[in-house]
């Protein structure tokens, strides 16, 4: 490591926002003559009150694969990341323009996902040797296999669902992104952390027309684009001399509030009997907004929230497994205390 990557990589963050800021305005025109637009009234949770163009998705695959190829990316071994990707954006813009079934989505959904595991890019948590207990090496392959199926899916659907306001899903989106550049940079996955550095940049250049009154929405496809690439991004990274038990629940602590917001919705649904997959009014920061908290208040609080858990995660980076682990248990504890709080029947129904 050198300060002329740590310069290359600042240089990519520049080039993101500069290039997204360009073709924004253009893209938004371009959506209006498409009528790639969400317009307001066709579901019940849908707030704003105009058109709005969904080409966050759009904007984000241009200007990566543009920068991609600027920065000489395509030579660092990172086409496995981005092929299985282009299936998830084809399957959102899809969704963007013709409204794709909860069925149908998940299949994009699970193709994307499986093609990350055919490029060779796993969980490896059962092949570790400490959770050999006998049987076939090849039951503890597919288990991984599985488990990286099941993370592609879920954070990819996390940060899609967690998108329910002006400039939640990315800011949330570039909380993770910066702290997953620290941690590649420190583990010397140089490509790696200059990936996640153009992404920050988009995402910081997307925020001024996202952040409200929005001027465009990421749509499905940005938003499953963006979750999927971040998901892949916490498969590769590879922590250097560090306790491996010290750094496996990093990636969930980094995208700490998208899972929270989830799982709050998947499980109060479950525990009133009403359809998971249904778009509803009952995520995180709708129901802050009921108790009372302001609507942009109510964002600052889900990015401090998270700015919060990613602290935390680079703190018990640092420790000795013993304490890392209390200290994750502890925020789990006080997520199973906030997901009570919020979904006391006295507060919500």
């Amino acid at each position: 490591m050198s300060v002329s990557s740590i310069s290359y990589m600042f240089q990519s963050i520049l080039a993101g926002i500069i290039l997204t800021g360009l073709i924004s305005p253009f893209m938004i025109r371009l959506a209006h003559q498409m009528g790639l637009l969400d317009r307001p009234g066709i579901q019940a949770h849908k707030q704003h009150t105009a058109p709005v163009p969904l080409v966050g998705g759009l904007i984000i695959l241009i200007v990566l694969l543009a920068l991609f190829f600027v920065f000489g990316l395509e030579r660092m071994n990172l086409a496995g990341v981005l092929w299985p990707a282009l299936i998830i954006f084809a399957f959102g813009l899809w969704d963007d323009f013709k409204r794709l079934s909860a069925l149908q989505k998940f299949f994009g959904q699970l193709l994307g996902a499986v093609a990350v595991v055919v490029s060779g890019v796993s969980i490896q948590v059962f092949e570790n040797s400490a959770f050999y207990i006998g049987g076939s090496p090849l039951i503890y392959v597919w288990l991984d296999r599985l488990l990286t199926v099941f993370w592609l899916v879920g954070v990819t659907n996390a940060l899609n669902l967690v998108d329910s306001m002006d400039g939640l899903a990315l800011g949330l989106s570039g909380w993770a992104l910066a702290f997953f550049m620290l941690v590649t940079y420190d583990s010397n996955q140089i490509a790696l952390s200059m990936l996640t550095a153009l992404l920050l940049g988009i995402c910081l250049g997307l925020y001024y027309f996202n952040a409200p009154p929005a001027r465009l929405f990421l749509g499905d496809s940005g938003a499953q684009f963006l979750g999927f690439l971040i998901a892949v991004i916490a498969i590769l990274y590879n922590p250097l001399d560090r306790f491996q038990a010290s750094s496996w629940f990093l990636p969930i602590l980094l995208l700490g509030v998208p899972i929270f917001d989830t799982s709050l919705v998947f499980f109060s649904r479950l525990r009133r009997g009403r359809p998971v997959y249904q778009a509803g009014r009952d995520h995180t920061y709708h129901r802050l907004v009921a108790l009372g908290v302001g609507a942009e208040r109510a964002v600052q609080l889900m990015h401090l929230a998270a700015l919060v858990l990613s602290c935390i995660a680079f703190i018990a980076l640092g420790l000795p497994p013993l304490p890392a682990n209390l200290l994750f248990a502890v925020c789990l504890f006080l997520a199973v205390l906030t997901f009570y709080y919020l979904d006391d029947p006295k507060r919500w129904q």
